[in-house]
């Protein structure tokens, strides 16, 4: 079965526009990612899925130097999206990963891709019961179920945000939640804001001489400094799914008048 890790990236992010291209320790955002991803061994080809918008020219160019393979689809209409590069691909099995998240942890992403090919399902993350630090999500489904959610998905945020036409019916598709021995979902280390940014170059400016570094070696850093936590603690985790959620009950509200 082939398995392909597809990190959705696009510049015009509500919160923090052209966050993809910032630069961490020299390197944008979406490389240090990319790079982070292709350390997982179990993984077949790692690509990027950005949209048909000029904006996103920047995108593609970065995966062209980078010589990453890409796709480039709908911006709105994410499962669209992810659904065409899972065929252009020919992908069996999709590792959805995202690219505000330039602390992943390649060992996280096997857990989780030996976690679904060891069992009967159609999807399996990180993120049902989340445990793991913000910005080490990771989201493994068949083509099959992919397929299905394309087809049937209605809401915008299953559309927009790809996978939770599956995740929210378990009794239509076999799901299943890997956990951490350790609760640590309060941690934020993905990029959404300015703050996040912040955080994360400060990371890799302490680390970067142990890249690659994983989520131990993080812990270990904020243990010993602690004040690193507190440049973007206000912030809640799933904020963008969040969004989407009360838009559509707003949008409900109105055409209910």
């Amino acid at each position: 079965m082939k398995t392909v890790a597809i990190i959705q990236a696009r510049m015009s992010s509500t919160r923090l526009p052209g966050k993809v291209m910032a630069a961490i320790g020299g390197i944008p955002l979406l490389e240090r990612v990319v790079r982070r991803a292709k350390q997982a061994r179990t993984l077949d080809i790692v690509a990027v899925a950005t949209t048909d918008r000029p904006s996103d020219n920047l995108v593609a160019n970065c995966c062209r130097d980078i010589g990453i393979p890409y796709f480039r689809g709908n911006e709105d209409d994410v499962l669209d999206r992810y659904y065409r590069a899972a065929e252009s691909f020919e992908a069996d099995v999709i590792v959805r990963l995202t690219a505000d998240c330039p602390l992943l942890d390649a060992t996280v992403i096997d857990k989780v891709v030996r976690f679904f090919h060891a069992g009967d399902n159609d999807y399996v993350s990180n993120t049902l019961e989340p445990s793991y630090p913000d910005g080490l999500d990771t989201e493994v489904f068949s083509r099959r179920a992919l397929e299905r959610a394309w087809r049937e998905a209605r809401l915008n945020s299953e559309r927009e945000h790809v996978t939770p036409y599956i995740w929210k019916q378990p009794d239509v598709f076999r799901v299943a939640n890997v956990k951490h021995i350790q609760d640590l979902s309060s941690l934020r280390w993905t990029v959404d804001e300015p703050e996040d940014l912040e955080f994360v170059r400060r990371i890799y400016a302490y680390l970067e001489t142990k890249e690659p570094f994983g989520m131990d070696e993080v812990l270990a850093l904020l243990q010993e400094h602690p004040e690193l936590s507190e440049v973007n603690v206000r912030f809640e985790r799933n904020e963008g799914y969040q969004k989407s959620l009360r838009e559509e009950a707003i949008y409900a509200k109105k055409e209910a008048k």
